[in-house]
Protein backbone atom coordinates (compact mmCIF):
# COMPACT_ATOMS: atom_id res chain seq x y z
CA UNK A 1 0.00 0.00 0.00
CA UNK A 2 2.08 2.91 -1.23
CA UNK A 3 1.60 6.43 0.09
CA UNK A 4 1.29 7.79 -3.45
CA UNK A 5 -1.55 5.31 -4.08
CA UNK A 6 -3.29 6.35 -0.89
CA UNK A 7 -3.13 10.05 -1.65
CA UNK A 8 -4.39 9.50 -5.18
CA UNK A 9 -7.10 7.26 -3.84
CA UNK A 10 -8.28 9.94 -1.48
CA UNK A 11 -8.28 12.61 -4.16
CA UNK A 12 -10.32 10.44 -6.48
CA UNK A 13 -12.68 9.42 -3.67
CA UNK A 14 -11.93 5.74 -3.65
CA UNK A 15 -11.69 4.70 -7.31
CA UNK A 16 -11.13 0.94 -6.98
CA UNK A 17 -8.71 0.81 -9.94
CA UNK A 18 -6.14 2.38 -7.64
CA UNK A 19 -6.07 -0.72 -5.45
CA UNK A 20 -4.00 -2.35 -8.20
CA UNK A 21 -0.45 -1.86 -9.52
CA UNK A 22 -0.31 -4.13 -12.58
CA UNK A 23 2.86 -4.70 -14.59
CA UNK A 24 2.48 -5.93 -18.17
CA UNK A 25 6.06 -7.20 -18.43
CA UNK A 26 6.70 -10.78 -17.36
CA UNK A 27 10.34 -10.72 -16.25
CA UNK A 28 10.59 -14.51 -16.35
CA UNK A 29 8.56 -17.70 -16.42
CA UNK A 30 8.51 -20.65 -14.00
CA UNK A 31 11.26 -22.20 -16.11
CA UNK A 32 13.67 -19.86 -14.31
CA UNK A 33 12.76 -21.68 -11.10
CA UNK A 34 13.21 -25.05 -12.88
CA UNK A 35 9.47 -25.66 -12.82
CA UNK A 36 7.40 -27.24 -15.54
CA UNK A 37 4.45 -25.11 -16.60
CA UNK A 38 2.08 -24.33 -19.38
CA UNK A 39 0.30 -21.15 -20.37
CA UNK A 40 -3.45 -21.21 -19.82
CA UNK A 41 -5.98 -18.84 -21.38
CA UNK A 42 -9.18 -18.05 -19.49
CA UNK A 43 -12.18 -15.92 -20.44
CA UNK A 44 -14.13 -13.95 -17.84
CA UNK A 45 -17.91 -13.65 -18.02
CA UNK A 46 -17.63 -10.20 -19.62
CA UNK A 47 -15.35 -11.57 -22.35
CA UNK A 48 -12.03 -10.34 -20.93
CA UNK A 49 -9.21 -12.71 -21.85
CA UNK A 50 -7.00 -13.70 -18.93
CA UNK A 51 -3.59 -15.30 -18.65
CA UNK A 52 -2.67 -18.00 -16.15
CA UNK A 53 0.07 -20.51 -15.48
CA UNK A 54 -0.54 -24.17 -14.74
CA UNK A 55 2.21 -25.74 -12.63
CA UNK A 56 1.82 -29.54 -12.60
CA UNK A 57 2.93 -31.60 -9.63
CA UNK A 58 6.52 -32.78 -9.96
CA UNK A 59 6.81 -35.93 -12.03
CA UNK A 60 6.91 -39.03 -9.90
CA UNK A 61 5.08 -37.53 -6.92
CA UNK A 62 1.60 -38.50 -5.79
CA UNK A 63 -0.79 -35.63 -6.57
CA UNK A 64 -2.11 -34.43 -3.21
CA UNK A 65 -4.40 -31.75 -4.59
CA UNK A 66 -4.79 -28.53 -6.55
CA UNK A 67 -4.05 -25.02 -5.30
CA UNK A 68 -5.60 -21.90 -6.83
CA UNK A 69 -3.11 -19.11 -6.11
CA UNK A 70 -4.24 -15.46 -5.98
CA UNK A 71 -1.44 -12.91 -5.76
CA UNK A 72 -1.27 -9.40 -4.31
CA UNK A 73 -1.96 -6.00 -5.83
CA UNK A 74 1.32 -5.33 -7.66
CA UNK A 75 3.37 -6.74 -10.53
CA UNK A 76 2.10 -9.95 -12.09
CA UNK A 77 2.47 -13.72 -11.73
CA UNK A 78 6.23 -13.60 -12.27
CA UNK A 79 6.72 -11.26 -9.31
CA UNK A 80 4.69 -13.55 -7.05
CA UNK A 81 6.13 -16.94 -8.00
CA UNK A 82 7.78 -17.04 -4.58
CA UNK A 83 4.38 -17.76 -3.06
CA UNK A 84 3.56 -21.13 -4.69
CA UNK A 85 6.86 -22.21 -6.32
CA UNK A 86 7.50 -24.92 -3.73
CA UNK A 87 4.15 -26.66 -4.04
CA UNK A 88 4.72 -28.80 -7.19
CA UNK A 89 7.67 -30.57 -5.56
CA UNK A 90 5.34 -31.50 -2.70
CA UNK A 91 2.79 -33.08 -5.03
CA UNK A 92 0.48 -30.08 -5.44
CA UNK A 93 -0.57 -28.76 -8.84
CA UNK A 94 -1.09 -25.01 -9.00
CA UNK A 95 -3.13 -22.58 -11.08
CA UNK A 96 -1.65 -19.06 -10.92
CA UNK A 97 -3.96 -16.34 -12.21
CA UNK A 98 -3.11 -12.87 -13.51
CA UNK A 99 -6.09 -10.58 -13.00
CA UNK A 100 -7.24 -8.35 -15.84
CA UNK A 101 -4.58 -5.78 -16.69
CA UNK A 102 -1.77 -7.85 -15.14
CA UNK A 103 0.88 -9.50 -17.32
CA UNK A 104 -0.66 -10.81 -20.53
CA UNK A 105 -4.26 -10.48 -19.28
CA UNK A 106 -6.41 -7.96 -21.15
CA UNK A 107 -8.46 -5.19 -19.60
CA UNK A 108 -8.04 -2.91 -16.60
CA UNK A 109 -8.30 -4.14 -13.01
CA UNK A 110 -11.09 -2.81 -10.82
CA UNK A 111 -13.67 -4.05 -8.36
CA UNK A 112 -16.02 -5.80 -8.76
CA UNK A 113 -14.73 -6.80 -12.23
CA UNK A 114 -11.79 -8.76 -10.81
CA UNK A 115 -14.20 -11.11 -9.05
CA UNK A 116 -15.20 -12.28 -12.54
CA UNK A 117 -11.54 -13.22 -13.08
CA UNK A 118 -11.56 -15.38 -9.95
CA UNK A 119 -14.79 -16.94 -11.15
CA UNK A 120 -13.15 -17.74 -14.51
CA UNK A 121 -10.37 -19.57 -12.67
CA UNK A 122 -12.91 -21.69 -10.78
CA UNK A 123 -14.69 -22.46 -14.06
CA UNK A 124 -11.43 -23.61 -15.66
CA UNK A 125 -10.65 -25.80 -12.66
CA UNK A 126 -14.12 -27.35 -12.88
CA UNK A 127 -13.39 -28.42 -16.44
CA UNK A 128 -9.72 -29.44 -16.15
CA UNK A 129 -9.35 -33.24 -16.18
CA UNK A 130 -6.20 -33.01 -14.05
CA UNK A 131 -8.24 -31.53 -11.20
CA UNK A 132 -11.10 -34.01 -11.20
CA UNK A 133 -11.30 -36.00 -7.99
CA UNK A 134 -8.48 -34.06 -6.31
CA UNK A 135 -9.00 -31.82 -3.24
CA UNK A 136 -9.04 -28.10 -4.07
CA UNK A 137 -7.34 -25.44 -1.96
CA UNK A 138 -7.06 -21.68 -2.35
CA UNK A 139 -3.97 -19.72 -1.30
CA UNK A 140 -4.41 -15.94 -1.27
CA UNK A 141 -1.67 -13.49 -0.37
CA UNK A 142 -2.28 -9.86 0.60
CA UNK A 143 -4.96 -8.29 -1.63
CA UNK A 144 -5.46 -11.63 -3.38
CA UNK A 145 -6.55 -13.13 -0.07
CA UNK A 146 -8.86 -10.23 0.72
CA UNK A 147 -10.56 -10.56 -2.67
CA UNK A 148 -10.85 -14.32 -2.19
CA UNK A 149 -12.67 -13.86 1.12
CA UNK A 150 -15.16 -11.42 -0.39
CA UNK A 151 -15.66 -13.58 -3.49
CA UNK A 152 -16.21 -16.79 -1.52
CA UNK A 153 -18.69 -15.08 0.78
CA UNK A 154 -20.73 -14.08 -2.28
CA UNK A 155 -20.34 -17.45 -4.05
CA UNK A 156 -21.33 -20.28 -1.69
CA UNK A 157 -21.35 -22.82 -4.56
CA UNK A 158 -17.65 -22.15 -5.16
CA UNK A 159 -16.93 -22.13 -1.46
CA UNK A 160 -18.29 -25.67 -1.18
CA UNK A 161 -15.68 -26.89 -3.68
CA UNK A 162 -12.78 -25.96 -1.41
CA UNK A 163 -11.23 -28.36 1.03
CA UNK A 164 -9.52 -25.43 2.76
CA UNK A 165 -8.49 -21.79 2.46
CA UNK A 166 -5.05 -20.36 3.29
CA UNK A 167 -4.48 -16.61 3.74
CA UNK A 168 -1.14 -14.85 4.11
CA UNK A 169 -0.62 -11.21 5.09
CA UNK A 170 -4.20 -10.28 4.23
CA UNK A 171 -5.62 -6.84 5.06
CA UNK A 172 -8.76 -7.11 7.17
CA UNK A 173 -9.87 -3.58 6.35
CA UNK A 174 -8.67 -1.45 3.44
CA UNK A 175 -9.52 1.62 5.49
CA UNK A 176 -7.52 0.52 8.53
CA UNK A 177 -4.46 -0.30 6.43
CA UNK A 178 -4.78 3.10 4.77
CA UNK A 179 -4.83 4.78 8.18
CA UNK A 180 -1.74 2.78 9.18
CA UNK A 181 0.15 3.91 6.07
CA UNK A 182 -0.96 7.52 6.49
CA UNK A 183 0.12 7.43 10.12
CA UNK A 184 3.63 6.35 9.16
CA UNK A 185 4.29 9.44 7.01
CA UNK A 186 4.94 12.77 8.70
CA UNK A 187 3.10 14.64 5.95
CA UNK A 188 -0.18 12.81 6.50
CA UNK A 189 0.10 11.77 10.15
CA UNK A 190 -2.05 14.63 11.52
CA UNK A 191 -4.89 13.76 9.10
CA UNK A 192 -4.67 9.97 9.16
CA UNK A 193 -8.14 9.42 10.62
CA UNK A 194 -10.22 11.81 8.50
CA UNK A 195 -8.35 10.97 5.29
CA UNK A 196 -8.69 7.21 5.82
CA UNK A 197 -12.46 7.54 5.84
CA UNK A 198 -12.36 8.37 2.14
CA UNK A 199 -11.04 4.86 1.43
CA UNK A 200 -13.87 2.50 0.34
CA UNK A 201 -14.22 -0.39 2.75
CA UNK A 202 -17.34 -2.24 1.62
CA UNK A 203 -15.40 -5.13 0.03
CA UNK A 204 -12.97 -5.55 2.90
CA UNK A 205 -12.36 -9.08 4.12
CA UNK A 206 -13.43 -8.42 7.70
CA UNK A 207 -17.01 -7.78 6.55
CA UNK A 208 -17.22 -11.02 4.57
CA UNK A 209 -15.25 -13.35 6.82
CA UNK A 210 -18.16 -14.42 9.10
CA UNK A 211 -19.93 -15.86 6.04
CA UNK A 212 -17.18 -18.38 5.25
CA UNK A 213 -18.90 -21.22 7.04
CA UNK A 214 -17.77 -24.76 6.34
CA UNK A 215 -14.30 -23.86 4.98
CA UNK A 216 -11.32 -24.74 7.20
CA UNK A 217 -9.05 -21.71 7.37
CA UNK A 218 -5.34 -21.16 8.03
CA UNK A 219 -4.19 -17.56 8.47
CA UNK A 220 -0.48 -16.74 8.28
CA UNK A 221 0.58 -13.26 9.36
CA UNK A 222 4.04 -11.95 10.19
CA UNK A 223 4.52 -10.11 13.45
CA UNK A 224 7.09 -8.00 11.54
CA UNK A 225 4.81 -7.09 8.61
CA UNK A 226 5.50 -3.41 7.78
CA UNK A 227 2.66 -3.14 5.24
CA UNK A 228 -0.32 -4.93 6.79
CA UNK A 229 -0.04 -4.92 10.60
CA UNK A 230 -0.41 -8.13 12.57
CA UNK A 231 -3.70 -6.87 14.03
CA UNK A 232 -5.31 -7.49 10.63
CA UNK A 233 -4.60 -11.21 10.79
CA UNK A 234 -5.82 -11.37 14.38
CA UNK A 235 -9.06 -9.57 13.47
CA UNK A 236 -9.72 -11.93 10.56
CA UNK A 237 -9.12 -14.93 12.80
CA UNK A 238 -11.53 -13.60 15.41
CA UNK A 239 -14.20 -12.96 12.77
CA UNK A 240 -13.84 -16.33 11.05
CA UNK A 241 -16.15 -19.25 11.85
CA UNK A 242 -14.42 -22.45 12.98
CA UNK A 243 -12.49 -24.46 12.13
CA UNK A 244 -9.69 -21.92 11.82
CA UNK A 245 -6.03 -21.59 12.80
CA UNK A 246 -3.97 -18.44 13.27
CA UNK A 247 -0.25 -18.90 12.68
CA UNK A 248 2.08 -15.97 13.47
CA UNK A 249 5.30 -15.91 11.45
CA UNK A 250 8.37 -13.70 11.11
CA UNK A 251 9.69 -11.69 8.18
CA UNK A 252 8.55 -9.15 5.64
CA UNK A 253 5.14 -8.82 4.00
CA UNK A 254 4.08 -12.08 2.24
CA UNK A 255 7.58 -13.56 2.43
CA UNK A 256 6.20 -16.45 4.47
CA UNK A 257 7.14 -19.30 2.15
CA UNK A 258 10.76 -18.26 1.84
CA UNK A 259 11.08 -20.16 5.15
CA UNK A 260 10.66 -23.96 4.82
CA UNK A 261 9.11 -24.02 8.28
CA UNK A 262 5.91 -22.37 7.07
CA UNK A 263 5.78 -24.50 3.94
CA UNK A 264 5.73 -27.54 6.19
CA UNK A 265 3.02 -25.98 8.35
CA UNK A 266 0.83 -25.40 5.29
CA UNK A 267 1.35 -29.00 4.16
CA UNK A 268 0.39 -30.29 7.60
CA UNK A 269 -2.76 -28.17 7.47
CA UNK A 270 -3.65 -29.38 3.98
CA UNK A 271 -3.30 -33.00 5.07
CA UNK A 272 -5.88 -32.51 7.85
CA UNK A 273 -7.60 -29.10 7.61
CA UNK A 274 -10.20 -29.85 10.26
CA UNK A 275 -7.82 -31.42 12.73
CA UNK A 276 -4.73 -29.23 12.45
CA UNK A 277 -4.34 -26.79 15.35
CA UNK A 278 -1.12 -25.01 14.38
CA UNK A 279 2.17 -24.77 16.22
CA UNK A 280 1.86 -24.46 19.97
CA UNK A 281 4.44 -21.69 20.00
CA UNK A 282 6.33 -19.66 17.40
CA UNK A 283 9.64 -21.41 18.17
CA UNK A 284 8.17 -24.89 17.59
CA UNK A 285 9.06 -26.14 14.11
CA UNK A 286 8.18 -29.46 12.47
CA UNK A 287 11.65 -29.78 10.90
CA UNK A 288 14.52 -29.13 13.34
CA UNK A 289 16.85 -28.30 10.46
CA UNK A 290 14.62 -25.50 9.19
CA UNK A 291 16.12 -22.00 9.55
CA UNK A 292 14.70 -19.97 12.41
Amino acid sequence: MRLVWLLALLLLQGCSELLFYPDKHLAYTPTAAKLEYRDVSLVAADGTRLSAWWLPAKAGTDVKGTVLYLHGNGGNMAAHLGGPFWLPEQGCQVLMLDYRGFGNSAGTPSLPAVYEDIDAAFTWLDQAPEVSGKPLFLLGQSLGGAMAVHYLAEQPQQRKKLKALVLDGVPASYRDVAQFALGNAWLTWPLQVPLSWFVPDGDSAIKAMPQLTGVPLLIFHSIDDPVVPLSNGVSLYQAAPPPRVFQPTRGNHVQTFADPTWRQVMLLFMSDPRGFTGLRRLAEVPDPESPQ
